[in-house]
């Protein structure tokens, strides 16, 4: 039993295969560059540190060290306030932010660990659009 379990790569998640099989868009939930900004109710003005590119943001998400491919999120108006930090963010392209929920989250990491799994990915940065391609039983692409 144990044996079937670690054989299983959907063993610990919530949701099955059948729930990241196909092809499936993700919209709006890239970093873009009209990604919102915050502003200084005080003074109206954007400060200068929360305007970034696209460019940008794609190369920060590109400069992690990780095995898994990063895509480059909208970091919330609350933490760029807080931390003053960039407009953006990175995180696995499969990260709850861009897929809407960790059970969809923990399956696309299952599948893309999975040797069973092909897993592709494509960020549209204009539009904002994630589109994540599953199939199983097909060659693993590198």
């Amino acid at each position: 039993m144990t044996e079937e379990l670690s054989d299983d790569p959907f063993h610990d998640c919530e949701l099955g295969p059948d729930a990241v099989l196909g092809t499936q868009t993700f919209e709006d939930v890239l970093f873009t560059d009209d990604t919102e900004t915050p502003v200084n109710v005080l003074t109206g003005e954007t400060p200068a540190h929360p305007q970034a590119t696209v460019e940008e943001a794609k190369a920060f998400a590109a400069s992690i060290d990780t095995d898994t491919p990063q895509i480059a999120l909208p970091a919330s108006v609350e933490t760029q306030i807080e931390t003053q930090s960039n407009p953006y963010t990175a995180a696995a392209f499969f990260h709850f932010k861009a897929t809407g929920s960790l059970e969809r989250h923990r399956a696309y990491h299952a599948a893309y660990e999975s040797e069973v799994f092909d897993v592709q990915f494509e960020a549209d940065y204009e539009t904002g659009d994630l589109t994540i391609t599953v199939d199983e039983g097909a060659e693993k692409k590198e």
